[in-house]
């Protein structure tokens, strides 16, 4: 009965990883999640007074598909002010979060056949969106030596004539690790010889990092400008999940198309969200520091105390709010099938729900959300001691 389409991918196990924890937690366990990346703030009260002011003026009707003007204007703005980067409003789309933004490009792009390059680890509806337009994800291996990012090298034995798209994700989710300008314009000088490849650049943890400066591929390769489609939001950086606005810039023709598609999907946006979201964007942006502050001071304590256990190796992260732990040598050690075992393990005997490194193109990691707090994660800490680590859980 279902479509070949719906079969051929599966849920987000994300969400798989968080709902069953949240079963457990009403069943009365003592559940500690550290599986889905949201922040654990409240979003700005300018934000929110910004939303109310427009509810009051009854600015609750559809809207251009492609969103207000005030806000694509807005989004250039801040383009321009954070990265140099010029647009136009025309070559905006506004959508209902980052990830609609990055579907609806898969949409107009691809073909079938077509391949998409997506290095590991990535974010897990990348491969799945592919296969929903019948293309084929080409996975690119990474390396611990490497910090997770791939090479010049890797991303050239990956291209074949039917690559159509790239996609990059800095800081990514869900190691944390940022690419640098240098390493950019490396992947940069590939990219210039197969003329047939659009860049996706997932920008959405932009601010949220707080090792070395954000770049994205047109910033360190401006002759890309024409084939990349910027992509952000503001559901990580203003703690705006539920508010579901994300953005795409770039090629005129490609955003046009963008827009088509959307609006035999969607429509438009939430028209609060878009009001609240040229608040966010024009607005103070000293409401950020606490929030990136506060997951700085997460990560290093994680590192710290992780990176205490052994058979746990934490990567040192750049952004984002994500521990990403490689776990290849406790699975070995207690005779686990996988990470995905090793992780059942933990939900059901540690009360500590983590999502398995498989689920992102990296068999034996394991990813753990600090977008929680410290007491949280303190009492995380200590239940991974206690399992692990016996001779110091016993002392906490």
């Amino acid at each position: 009965m279902l479509s070949n389409r719906i079969n051929a991918i599966k849920p987000s196990p994300t969400l798989q990883v968080t709902a069953k924890a949240a079963e457990l937690k009403r069943q009365g366990l003592p559940i500690i999640s550290l599986s889905a990346g949201e922040p654990d703030f409240p979003t700005p009260d300018h934000i929110k007074a910004a939303a109310i002011e427009a509810i009051h003026q009854n600015k609750t009707r559809y809207t251009d598909v492609q969103g207000i003007p005030e806000l694509r204007e807005a989004i250039c703005a801040k383009l321009k002010r954070d990265h140099d980067l010029d647009y136009s409003i025309d070559a905006i789309s506004v959508s209902s979060g980052a990830k609609q933004a990055i579907f609806n490009l898969m949409g107009v792009l691809l073909n079938p056949g077509d391949e998409v390059l997506i290095p590991a680890p990535y974010w897990v509806s990348y491969p799945d969106m592919a296969l929903l337009f019948d293309a084929k994800p080409v996975i690119i291996e990474s390396h611990a030596e490497n910090r997770l990012k791939i090479t010049p090298a890797a991303l050239e034995a990956a291209l074949t004539p039917r690559s159509k798209l790239l996609i990059l994700n800095s800081p990514s989710n869900p190691s944390g690790v940022a690419y640098s300008k240098a390493e950019l314009k490396a992947l940069g000088a590939v990219l210039l010889k197969h003329p047939q490849v659009v860049i996706c650049s997932d920008d959405i943890y932009e601010k949220v990092m707080w090792a070395g400066e954000f770049a994205n591929i047109v910033m360190a390769e401006p002759a890309l400008k024409d084939r990349t489609i910027v992509i952000n939001g503001l559901s990580k950086a203003y703690a705006m999940t539920g508010w579901r606005m994300g953005y795409a810039a770039g090629d005129l023709k490609l955003i046009k198309a963008m827009n088509k598609l959307q609006s035999q999907s969607t429509s438009n946006a939430c028209s609060i969200s878009q009001y609240a979201s040229i608040a966010a964007l024009n607005g103070d942006q000293n409401c950020l520091h606490p929030m990136v502050a506060a997951f700085k001071s997460r990560h290093d304590y994680l590192f710290k105390e992780i990176n205490r256990i052994p058979g746990m190796n934490m990567l040192a992260a750049d952004g984002a709010f994500y521990a990403f732990v490689n776990v290849q040598d406790l699975i070995k050690q207690n005779g686990f099938t996988d990470d995905i075992a090793f992780s059942n393990m933990l939900l059901e005997k540690a009360y500590l729900a983590g999502v398995p490194g498989s689920a992102f193109g990296a068999p034996g990691y394991i990813r753990f959300s600090y977008a929680t707090s410290m007491a949280e994660l303190e009492i995380a800490v200590a239940r991974l001691q206690k399992t692990f680590l016996p001779s110091l859980g016993a002392r906490l």
